[in-house]
């Protein structure tokens, strides 16, 4: 079925390859000036209604490295995000929403699966997601949507899997960076910035808006701490920088929405955002991320907008994951998704929400898991899994010496840097329960392939911070 719907469409395939190649090659501007936020005012009704619009497009972008607490929306004191911020005020925002790994190619496999990393088996540097998962952009395609991608992060390359059921899925070639880019960044590694990104997506909804479209577009400015002077508001330190990048990502994003109001398309399309993991500065003694599943790496932003404006935005306080975005997102449209999945749909709590009722779900068990070993060509795997559920956190002892299990309460402690375990014993002994039996967890499409990585890939892979031997 398939290839049959491949061979059916090759006529745009070759057409949108031209096109993209084209305009990655070259420098395009697209003209901006719409007012993104210029949509009809909704309500609960409209929300209720969504799979019965015949029109709507699905944009998901995923902001990469992006922690939820240092935007402004989930309580930040410094204006890092005042775009994404209007997205969250007048969209929906979950408040505790948990990524199922602290680096890009395990999280990203559970975030489109809708499964845990354990039941992904998508846990080591070489891991490759088979042709047996069932994954979204197959489903919006199987559904008459156009599927495209376009991704500036490797381990979410066609390598690894992650191109499945995506009509054109492509690496954006970069141009040479700005002046004050390079003067901002003068270590950076990269040759190109997430503006080549929007633009090629932005084209690619101009040139074939007429019809519905999924895109998915994957930002690396941030996890490269990208930014230039008009964002360089906060300082030199670490943390200062990456607030910068933030700002400048933002900023991105509100070029993008613009775009698309300028195009008419703002006012029937559905934009997800949403992040992998977080990053670290030193609170417990990790910096960066893919070392731990404490709440710095693993606490990152999800926020829904719709095609039309909610006065005021919806916040659904109950946990959520990022396993949960694409049963959620494709229960809105009324498309149904596979079975058996770690994540649920979120659609009665956002409308529970949008009612000022309370949540018609109990609140979930929520899986962060990291195997410490991903980078090693070698070694038998280091798992470690954290249990999130309401207010606690559990987090297993490392190998290293001294360090036992630790139980967090946000309530009590929000930066979960106390361990509370003396406090709740039961509450530890009930988690760890948990965590071990998720540890037997076989994976779905059983032991996935693994695919030999080339030195110029594994260097390339290395560019991004990771240090795989």
């Amino acid at each position: 079925m398939r290839s049959s719907l491949l061979q059916s469409r090759w006529p745009w395939l070759l057409a949108a390859a031209a096109l993209v190649l084209l305009l990655l090659s070259s420098w395009v501007q697209v003209r901006i000036g719409g007012d993104w936020d210029l949509r009809p005012r909704g309500g609960v009704e409209d929300i209720e209604t969504l799979a019965e619009r015949g029109e709507l497009n699905v944009l998901f972008l995923l902001i990469d490295t992006l922690r939820a607490e240092r935007m402004g929306i989930y309580g930040y004191s410094r204006d890092t995000s005042p775009a994404l911020d209007r997205v969250a005020r007048h969209g929906v925002r979950f408040q505790w929403n948990l990524a199922q790994a602290s680096w890009t190619k395990a999280s990203m496999a559970s975030l489109w699966s809708g499964l845990y990393p354990r039941r992904t088996g998508i846990t080591t540097y070489d891991s490759v997601i088979p042709e047996a998962a069932l994954l979204p952009a197959e489903v919006l395609r199987d559904a008459g949507f156009q599927t495209v991608g376009l991704w500036r992060n490797g381990w979410v390359s066609p390598t690894f899997g992650f191109g499945q059921g995506f009509e054109l899925y492509q690496r954006p070639m970069g141009r040479s960076l700005p002046p004050e880019v390079k003067r901002a960044n003068p270590t950076l590694s990269s040759k190109a910035t997430d503006q080549a990104l929007i633009e090629a997506g932005l084209e690619f909804v101009r040139v074939n808006g007429d019809r519905p479209w999924f895109l998915y577009l994957h930002m690396m400015d941030l996890h490269e701490y990208i930014y230039d002077a008009e964002s360089s508001l906060f300082g030199t330190d670490h943390g200062d920088l990456y607030d910068n990048a933030v700002r400048f990502t933002d900023r991105t994003v509100e070029i993008l929405l613009e775009g698309l109001a300028d195009l008419g398309q703002i006012d029937k399309t559905i934009v997800i955002i949403a992040s992998d993991h977080g990053e670290a500065f030193g609170e417990r003694g990790l910096e960066g991320h893919a070392r731990g599943v404490y709440r710095e790496t693993t606490e990152v932003p999800l926020l829904i907008s719709f095609p039309f404006r909610l006065d005021p935005g919806i916040v659904v306080e109950a946990r959520s994951q990022n396993v949960d975005i694409w049963p959620t997102v494709l229960d809105l449209l009324g498309i149904p998704f596979v079975d058996d999945l770690d994540g649920r749909s979120r659609r009665p709590e956002i409308l529970a929400a949008a009612r000022g009722e309370p949540s018609p779900e109990p609140e979930s068990v929520a899986i962060a898991d990291l195997d410490r070993n991903w980078p090693q060509r070698e070694g038998e795997p280091d798992p470690i899994v954290a249990v999130v559920e309401g207010r606690h956190r559990y987090v297993p002892a490392t190998r290293e010496p001294g360090r036992e299990d630790v139980l967090f309460d946000r309530h009590a402690d929000p930066r979960e840097l106390r361990d509370l375990s003396d406090v709740h014993p039961e509450v530890l002994e009930r988690l760890r329960g948990i965590a071990d039996a998720y540890e037997e967890s076989p994976p779905t499409w059983g032991e996935p392939p693994t695919r030999e990585i080339s030195e110029l890939q594994l260097n390339l892979l290395r560019a991004l911070g990771y240090k795989i031997e």
